[in-house]
């Protein structure tokens, strides 16, 4: 059994979503119509789940979920008309732990309310797949963000310092002058906003820059 506040501003939809998930064996502690009267009662009463529409009068469905805060253990499930990737993208960005659209059974709406109190990630199906593309791709973009690109000679020397060879050897090895070896270091460091050698080989065994 899970606690749970409904949002919706349909009345007769609202109390027919509180009725089923009370005779699934959830526990209904307020239904709304509007976001801010939501956001202050889920704050407070802090539930379980907390079933929300995006379209609302006065908040959406994703402000309200922005709204609660990291603080906040309220789970937020939206269930919605609309399953365009655009509103499923923005409401999981937000912080939804789940999506369903409202052709969703009253039999899957109980389960998914279950699911997400258990800390599952839930969507209608088809719309999972989405979701993990999107976050794949803006991960990868994240990771070309956090990191400038390296030319061929600066991952070659980083590579060479991460199995820990002297600026002598690493100049041996690329055919190099130890001076041009340092210079190369330093400015790797400036690159990465690194402060020493130490954390050049956290950062090539971290990105996979340390083998052969």
């Amino acid at each position: 059994m899970a606690t749970l506040v409904v949002v919706d501003d349909h009345p007769i939809w609202r109390e027919a979503i509180a009725r089923d998930l009370t005779e699934a064996g959830h526990e209904v502690l307020a239904s709304f119509g509007e976001g801010r009267a939501a956001l202050r009662a889920i704050r407070e009463l802090r539930p379980d789940v907390a079933i929300l529409d995006l379209q609302l009068p006065d908040l959406s469905g994703t402000e309200v979920i922005q709204g609660l805060g990291e603080d906040c253990p309220t789970a937020a499930l939206v269930l919605s008309a609309s399953g365009e990737s655009a509103h499923v993208l923005e409401a999981v960005k937000a912080g939804a732990r789940g999506y369903l659209v409202k052709s969703a059974s009253a039999a899957e709406l109980a389960e998914a309310v279950a699911r997400v109190a258990a800390g599952d990630a839930v969507f209608t199906p088809g719309l999972a797949g989405l979701v993990l593309g999107e976050f794949r791709r803006l991960a990868s973009a994240g990771s070309a963000e956090r990191h400038p690109k390296l030319s061929d000679r600066e991952t070659e020397v980083l590579r060479l310092v991460a199995k820990g060879l002297s600026y002598k050897e690493i100049a041996e090895r690329l055919v190099l002058s130890p001076r041009t070896v340092q210079n190369h270091v330093q400015h790797l460091l400036s690159k990465l906003q690194l402060h020493n050698r130490s954390q050049l080989v956290r950062f090539a065994i971290k990105e996979g820059i340390d083998g052969d």
